[in-house]
C-alpha cells in the first residue's frame, strides 16, 4: 500500500521531470545515499552495479532480487529524499515476476524504478518487454511511482536500426504506462537530440561511462534526466585502488589530503 509520505516523494520526483532538466546520482550503499543527500541533490538513485560491486561480484543480475532489494531498502531508509530503485530486468521470466519485484520495492519505500527489456545482453521482444512494463505499472499506478522504461537497443548491438528501434521501443513503453524512457549507450550529441525530439515522453540518458557529455549539454539537447549509473562507484573504487598502491608502494598517506575527515564524517552520518 502507497503512503500519503511516499506518494509526495512519487510527485516530486515526477516533477523534476517536467523541468529542464536534472541530474540524479547514483548510490550503493545507505552511506553514499547519505553523502549524495547531503551535497544536496533532491533525489537519489540505487546502482544495481554499485551493489554489485560492494559485494564483490560483476554487474548483471548476479544477486537474486532478494539480495538487492535489501540494498536498496537501506538506501530508502537512510534518506528523506526520494529513491528510484535500479531493479535491472526485473527479477523474473514472467510479467507476473515483474510486477511482484515493483510491489516488493513500493513495499520498501521507493518511488520509482529502472526496468530494462534486456537481459545478458538480449533484447526481450518488444511484445514481451510491454506485459513486462505492464505488469510493473499495474504494481504500481501512474502518479504513485515513476517508472522508467530502460531500452537496451544501443547496448545490445541490435542488428537493425538502432535509432528506430529504439524509437519504436520507446512509444510502445510509454504507451504501457512509462513515465521516462532510458537510452543507454547512446553517445552521439545529435542522435540523442533527435531521440529526445521522438520519444513522446521524458529522455533519460547516462553520462560517465561510453557518454561524457556534461549534463548541460544533454539538457540542451532536450535530455530531462541524466544518471551516472555505477560511475560513482567506480569513481570511489577507483580511489581505493590508488589508496592502497600508494600505501604498498612507498608506505605515504598522499590520498588522505582530501578526505574528510574522521570527525566531519561521524557528525554528517550522525542521527
Amino acid at each position: 500500500m502507497t503512503t500519503a509520505p511516499s506518494r509526495d516523494k512519487a510527485a516530486a520526483l515526477l516533477a523534476l521531470h517536467a523541468g529542464p532538466g536534472f541530474v540524479l546520482p547514483n548510490a550503493w550503499d545507505a552511506g553514499s545515499a547519505r553523502i549524495l543527500e547531503q551535497v544536496g541533490f533532491p533525489a537519489i538513485a540505487t546502482t544495481s552495479a554499485g551493489i554489485a560491486w560492494s559485494l564483490g561480484v560483476p554487474d548483471g543480475e548476479l544477486l537474486d532480487r532478494d539480495t538487492m532489494l535489501e540494498h536498496v531498502a537501506r538506501i530508502v531508509a537512510a534518506v528523506g529524499v526520494p529513491v528510484t530503485a535500479d531493479l535491472e530486468a526485473g527479477y523474473g521470466d514472467t510479467p507476473d515476476d515483474v510486477g511482484r519485484t515493483v510491489s516488493r520495492a513500493v513495499e520498501l519505500g521507493a518511488v520509482g524504478c529502472n526496468l530494462e527489456d534486456a537481459v545478458k545482453g538480449g533484447l526481450f521482444g518488444i511484445d514481451e518487454a510491454v506485459d513486462r512494463l505492464g505488469a510493473a505499472r499495474a504494481a504500481a499506478p501512474r502518479g504513485t511511482f515513476v517508472l522508467n522504461a530502460r531500452t537496451d537497443a544501443y547496448f545490445a548491438g541490435t542488428t537493425g536500426d538502432a535509432f528506430a528501434e529504439t524509437v519504436e521501443r520507446a512509444v510502445r513503453y510509454v504507451e504501457a504506462g512509462a513515465d521516462c524512457v532510458f537510452v543507454p549507450g547512446v553517445v552521439e550529441a545529435d542522435t540523442i537530440r533527435r531521440l529526445a525530439a521522438a520519444i513522446p515522453g521524458p529522455l533519460n540518458v547516462v553520462a560517465g561511462l561510453a557518454n561524457v557529455i556534461d549534463a548541460p549539454t544533454l539538457f540542451s539537447l532536450g535530455v530531462r534526466r541524466v544518471s551516472l549509473g555505477g560511475s560513482l562507484a567506480r569513481a570511489a573504487l577507483s580511489t581505493l585502488e590508488r589508496a592502497g598502491r600508494e600505501l604498498l608502494e612507498s608506505g605515504t598517506l598522499g590520498f588522505l589530503d582530501d578526505a574528510i575527515a574522521y570527525v566531519d564524517l561521524q557528525r554528517r552520518l550522525g542521527a
